[in-house]
């Protein structure tokens, strides 16, 4: 997805930071960069996937699912500390109680690229043992469609896994799990999954080069049911995982971010340009966050 968030970010806490303005200043001025070199540079290239693939079933998990657990609202609890072979454990989060935990930022005020659009705080809940990003027409806003969105800022790394539990109740905003540069120097970004607004698949997308570059890959899945999505990073490829199974590989070193970054999910709707507009709200459940470094 593109362009990401402006606004501000503020933590469970009363406490806020100005990373989202930087954001609105970044995407301008590549916004431009893009334009003018997007008829040179962009194509979307599908070298190991040039269909829209499917995920298959009944096959063994090469990668962490999680463990059976009928407690947890997703049916499945966090994997283990030994669930990647060749990696450890360095976080897990089950979204228990009732506040974001400890590093978690929400984002507020209007995202980049859609001047109609909305994130506010109390669009994101954590309650049930989920963490949810909540789109309803919001009298706050003059009825509008206003969205959650935010961000792991308290943690960054380079390299590594990372596994979440997730669906989502609906179509109509686009849906997004990724990985965002620290610095704010935007491109690089890793999408590791974003429904487009659609309840029946999912695209992954690298954005990467001065003038965003991208490469994407797509699969036909029922995002209303829980999965566990995942991305595994390293500085020779990256692999897009859902349910334990490869579903695209980004294997070309150039086009794979080396710099520290953050995990972020969001919701975006872009009703005043006739997209990704829901007719009934929607909301982005996610149940547990896994995430690994290379030992």
């Amino acid at each position: 997805m593109n362009p990401r968030p402006g606004g501000a970010l503020t933590q469970s806490l009363p406490t806020k930071i100005d990373r989202g303005y930087t954001r609105i200043g970044v995407i301008t001025a590549l916004t431009v960069v893009a334009a003018i070199g997007a008829s040179l540079w962009f194509g979307l290239r599908n070298a190991d996937n040039p269909s829209r693939g499917t995920v298959p079933p009944g096959e063994q998990s090469q990668y962490p699912v999680g463990t059976a657990d009928g407690a947890e609202p997703s049916g499945e609890a966090p994997p283990g500390a030994d669930a990647l072979a060749g990696y450890k454990l360095t976080y897990v989060n089950d979204f228990l109680g009732t506040s974001l935990p400890a590093g978690w930022y929400v984002f507020t005020g209007v995202p980049g690229g859609d001047p109609n659009g909305q994130f506010a705080a109390s669009h994101v809940v954590v309650s049930d043992g989920l963490l949810n990003l909540n789109t309803w027409k919001d009298p706050e806003y003059q009825d509008r469609w206003v969205t959650g969105g935010l961000c792991q800022c308290g943690v960054s790394r380079t390299y590594g896994a990372y596994f979440v539990r997730s669906r989502v109740t609906g179509a109509g905003p686009n849906v997004v799990q990724l990985l965002w540069p620290t610095s704010n120097v935007w491109p690089p970004e890793i999408d590791f999954s974003e429904t487009g607004g659609s309840i029946a698949s999912a695209f992954s997308t690298v954005h990467y080069g001065l003038v965003n570059n991208i490469e994407q890959r797509s699969v036909s899945i029922d995002m209303g049911e829980w999965h566990t999505w995942g991305v595994v990073w390293t500085s020779s490829s990256i692999s897009y995982v859902v349910d334990g199974q490869v579903w695209g590989t980004i294997p070309t070193t150039w086009e794979i971010p080396n710099i520290p970054m953050t995990l972020d999910f969001e919701q975006r709707t872009m009703c005043s340009m006739s997209r990704q507009c829901p007719t009934q709200p929607v909301s982005m459940q996610i149940d547990w966050v896994a995430e690994y470094a290379d030992k």
